[in-house]
């Protein structure tokens, strides 16, 4: 997989994390690893983006931001507001092509949902994907609502021929409720791909040596880790009363 595409259910989900977190391991198994953010908003010039955190946590990624606007909003809105030129999927498809010839892994990190609008046109980064034939990760919120999104976005996936790689859950709360534990569970049911890993809630604030010493219990091996989801599930699973596989979310 020389090109993998990480891609929320939304925003704020742990995407970037996620991301740092796939880097780290790929570096401490000696890979060459680029991370690629096609369109970076509501970030003033010169202020650190998704990319400085990824390189701050992870360590010596080539980092390449192909655009940046400064309102948070999705890319083609932000981009028709700055009067700037959009980020195309033939665009995206093309600098993560050059990354590949260069690097044993390229992350490419979307910005909010899969289909949030790049350009005029209507180009997303599913179409980035297809171009690309790459395999998207799916981050995921692990509490109520989860399940409805990512079936949305995996169906999507489906819909356009790309294969899920798998989903994480992007921020694992230290106090899991009834809805997050269960939904361990019924998320690979829903999504119809495996579940990766867990990353704790606030790793994203941990220095870099005690983040990169975490990221092998927080992927899966698939992901250059030793996570496991049956263990993981094991120990959070619903006490008395509950119906794994039934979760409302």
């Amino acid at each position: 997989m020389p090109v993998v595409i990480v891609s929320g259910t939304g925003t704020e989900i742990g995407k970037t994390v996620v991301t740092a977190a796939v880097a780290a391991l790929a570096l401490a198994g000696g890979r060459t690893v680029a991370v690629l953010k096609p369109a970076q908003t509501g970030v003033g010039p010169g202020e650190p983006g998704d990319t400085a955190e990824v390189t701050r946590l992870a360590g010596a990624v080539t980092a390449v931001e192909l655009a940046r606007f400064p309102e948070p909003l999705a890319p083609a809105t932000a981009a028709a507001r700055a009067a700037l030129p959009p980020v195309r999927p033939e665009e995206i498809a093309e600098a993560a092509g050059k990354l590949a010839t260069e690097h044993d892994l390229v992350l490419v990190e979307g910005a909010g949902g899969l289909l949030v609008r790049f350009d005029a046109a209507g180009g997303t980064l599913a179409d980035a994907a297809r171009l690309l034939g790459a395999p998207v990760l799916v981050v995921a919120p692990a509490g109520l609502g989860t399940l409805n999104a990512t079936a949305l976005t995996t169906e999507a996936l489906r819909a356009r021929g790309l294969d899920a790689l798998g989903v994480v859950i992007g921020a694992w709360p230290a106090a899991p409720d009834l809805a997050a534990r269960c939904n361990l569970a019924d998320l690979p049911d829903v999504a119809g791909a495996p579940l990766l890993g867990a990353i704790p809630e606030g790793a994203g604030a941990l220095g870099p040596a005690d983040f990169r010493a975490g990221a092998g219990g927080w992927l899966a091996p698939a992901l250059g880790g030793d996570w496991s989801a049956g263990r993981f599930a094991a120990t959070f699973a619903p006490g008395p009363g509950a119906v794994p596989g039934r979760s409302r979310a």
